[in-house]
């Protein structure tokens, strides 16, 4: 190994050490995530962005006003306010975890109505199992509230920072196919939705949707198109414990595995650590909760760090994508992997990891996100991807392939990876690997049709628009795979803009959600351009410009619509020969 390289690995695993002590000196307090809506003029003049800070000055988002309702009437007449001007809305949620431009009006004209302040329990019955709370709530305070009625709720996703208005509306999910399977929209059994109305009824109006009511297949999944959720109430199971294995395999069943392992297991994924030949199985299922253990799910990425720490390591990083070497990294990789905190920062009692299994109750395990609690710090510490620091700042895609195709599309995962294993190392976030859930078939129109296996995949992104990281094409490869030769479905909240592309014609229930969205909202006033482009109604989300496929504004077919200045080219793919990738000259 050359001096530079040596430099190089000294460096990455630097990063490493300095991830590891951020893990490890978490503090007690953490500033939590700001307001993604900021107004210049009270409440007008406003700017709307996400928890991430990811929205570009190509895709940053105006807004006239924003309205904070605290009940149910303040949003019928926020609604009313609006549609009597025909002005359009859009919700956002108290931190704004969408990927994707959901929360944008469309224009500088349109009114944000934010369901911070919706955030109560509306009611439990403990004899019927139900719980029903406002739209806003955070999912950890509805996890808690069911806890202490002795109810549990049976899947969500495993971040608790999201707000249940929020994550239905972009199909949001845990992992599991047993029973009702792992979206938490399967467990929605009712619905108080305020939508626009004619002037004789006030120009809004509140749509109660019960569990046999026809339209809740289309309001439970509903990209906020349809109108505002003001309550929902969900069907809860008795409080029960889960016990968690983390088990660790080389990857030589993978293909056979993929498809049985979440029939094997009520909440079973797996991850894909394609840098060490090797998965991780969730063994996880419930137990009597007679069984002793009070375990706690905090997984180490949704943990409060320490902001010198995080900018310190993001500096590292970004020094290493654009001078490293696949040795450097890789090796840094490595050296992180071996200093990872275990079981992947689950405890045995809400401290220290003592071994498996980890028993605990479903509310302690089954959702994290600890850096989101606490008071303000001056950002002392915060969320990695916290947009006031320049720490982490990462794509995360997700996508899902039905459960029938899954074997096939892992084997092509792994002759990519085999091609060129080193590449992998500067294409994902290494701290983890690709993330694979289960999702069960839904009767939600735009819910999965079929039994899937969800993918996640967090990797390098720039501060600088258009700049490419390394080995970019490797990701933009699965992705076109998943979605082109499988047909597989973008996460709603998730993705850049070339995955959504055609993507609403893959669900056989668009045009029942289209009709219902006509009917709740005939003027449009919650559509905006991006969703019209994402659900087939007017133009294509597609951005065709100078280096729009290095930010997944495009699907290169052009050597400009990658960064040819720098050496990517926009090339074929090296297992799907359909994809059309930005490769670099080394690399191809």
């Amino acid at each position: 190994m050359s001096q530079g390289e040596q430099a190089q690995t000294r460096a990455m695993k630097s990063l490493a050490a300095v991830l590891l002590v951020a893990i490890l000196l978490q503090l007690a307090g953490c500033s939590p995530p700001p307001d993604p809506v900021t107004c210049t003029d009270g409440t007008s003049n406003c700017t709307v962005t996400n928890t991430y800070g990811s929205f570009t000055d190509r895709t940053i988002c105006h807004a006239a006003n924003v309205v904070y309702p605290s009940t149910e009437q303040e949003l019928v007449a926020a609604v009313a306010a609006a549609a009597s001007a025909k002005r359009k809305m859009k919700v956002a949620t108290k931190h704004s975890h969408s990927g994707p431009k959901l929360a944008c009006p469309g224009g500088s004209e349109g009114t944000i109505i934010s369901t911070t302040r919706l955030n109560r329990t509306v009611s439990i019955d403990a004899e019927r199992q139900l719980i029903t709370v406002e739209s806003g709530m955070v999912l950890r305070d509805l996890i808690q509230a069911a806890a202490a009625a002795g109810l549990s709720l049976p899947h969500s996703p495993y971040w608790y920072g999201l707000t249940i208005g929020g994550l239905l509306a972009t199909g949001a999910h845990g992992s599991g196919l047993w029973g009702k399977g792992g979206a938490v929209h399967e467990y929605v059994v009712g619905l108080r939705i305020v939508t626009p109305a004619p002037a004789c009824d006030g120009f809004a109006m509140v749509r109660e949707l019960g569990a046999d009511h026809p339209d809740l297949d289309a309001a439970k999944v509903s990209l906020g198109v349809v109108g505002v959720v003001s309550q929902v109430t969900l069907a809860l199971q008795p409080l029960f414990k889960r016990s968690v294995t983390f088990v660790e395999r080389n990857e030589s069943d993978f293909t056979a595995q993929v498809a049985e392992w979440g029939r094997l297991h009520e909440f079973a994924d797996m991850i894909w650590q394609p840098q060490h030949n090797k998965v991780i199985y969730r063994q996880d299922d419930r137990v009597d909760v007679s069984a002793p253990g009070n375990g706690v799910g905090g997984l180490f990425l949704f943990r409060s760090v320490p902001t010198a720490l995080l900018v310190g390591g993001r500096a590292i990083e970004e020094q290493l994508q654009e001078n490293g070497t696949d040795i450097a990294r890789c090796a840094a990789e490595q050296e992180g992997a071996t200093r990872q905190l275990p079981a992947f920062g689950f405890t045995n009692d809400g401290i220290s990891f003592t071994g498996y299994p980890i028993v605990g109750y479903q509310h302690r395990i089954q959702a994290s996100g600890s850096c989101i609690d606490g008071p303000e710090d001056a950002l002392l510490s915060s969320c990695a991807w916290d947009p006031r620091i320049r720490g982490s700042f990462m794509y995360n895609s997700g996508f899902s392939v039905a459960l029938s195709k899954a074997p096939a599309f892992i084997a092509d995962m792994l002759n990519l990876r085999d091609l060129n294993p080193d590449a992998f190392c500067g294409a994902l976030d290494g701290r983890v690997g690709l993330v694979l859930r289960y999702v069960k078939a839904s009767s939600a129109y735009l819910g999965k049709h079929e039994d899937s296996i969800d993918v996640d995949i967090l990797f390098y992104r720039s501060r600088t628009d258009g700049m490419p990281h390394a080995h970019a094409d490797v990701v933009d490869e699965i992705e076109q795979m998943a979605l082109g030769k499988y047909g597989g479905l973008p996460h709603w909240g998730k993705n850049r803009n070339f995955a959504f592309d055609g993507a609403i014609a893959r669900y056989p229930k668009a045009d029942k959600f289209l009709k219902v969205k006509s009917r709740y909202d005939p003027d449009g006033l919650f559509s905006s351009e991006w969703t019209d482009q994402v659900l087939g109604i007017n133009g294509t989300p597609n951005i065709i410009e100078n280096r729009c496929a290095i930010e997944g504004l495009c699907i290169c077919s052009d050597d400009s619509h990658c960064a040819p200045e720098q050496g990517y080219f926009c090339r074929l793919g090296k297992v799907y020969k359909k994809a059309r990738v930005c490769s670099s000259e080394e690399d191809y």
